[in-house]
């Protein structure tokens, strides 16, 4: 028989999940995204569409070691809430990518899925 409330339900998961993810961004910008700002700014350093950082060309050895410490600590706290929520941790990243897109600084890339480069 239909269930109206468990048709529902996976809406309602994202919807949490969503306002979740917007009230807890703010301390996501402040402690994961500050460190990157200067690499940004100078364009070796890029996010992207699923929340994660990457290197871009030109990006030294150190770039790319604190932007894999950032992801680490980003893929934690995406699992973290992911888990809370009951909703895939891909979901939850693209979530956070959405603020983190918000709060980038002027002339940040961008990757999108299909591997594209966006300045903003």
């Amino acid at each position: 028989m239909w269930n109206p409330s468990r048709s529902f339900e996976p809406k309602r998961r994202l919807l949490l999940l969503a306002a979740a993810g917007i009230a807890l961004a703010p301390s996501l910008a402040l402690a994961e995204t500050r460190p990157l700002d200067a690499p940004r700014a100078a364009g070796s350093v890029g996010e992207r569409y699923d929340g994660y950082a990457v290197t871009r060309p030109g990006a030294t050895p150190d770039i790319a070691a604190l932007v894999e410490r950032v992801n680490v600590e980003r893929r934690a706290l995406y699992t973290e809430r992911a888990k809370a929520q009951g909703v895939p941790v891909e979901e939850v990243g693209k979530i956070y990518a959405l603020e983190i897109i918000k709060s980038a600084p002027k002339g940040t890339w961008f990757q999108a899925e299909d591997g594209s480069w966006t300045q903003k």
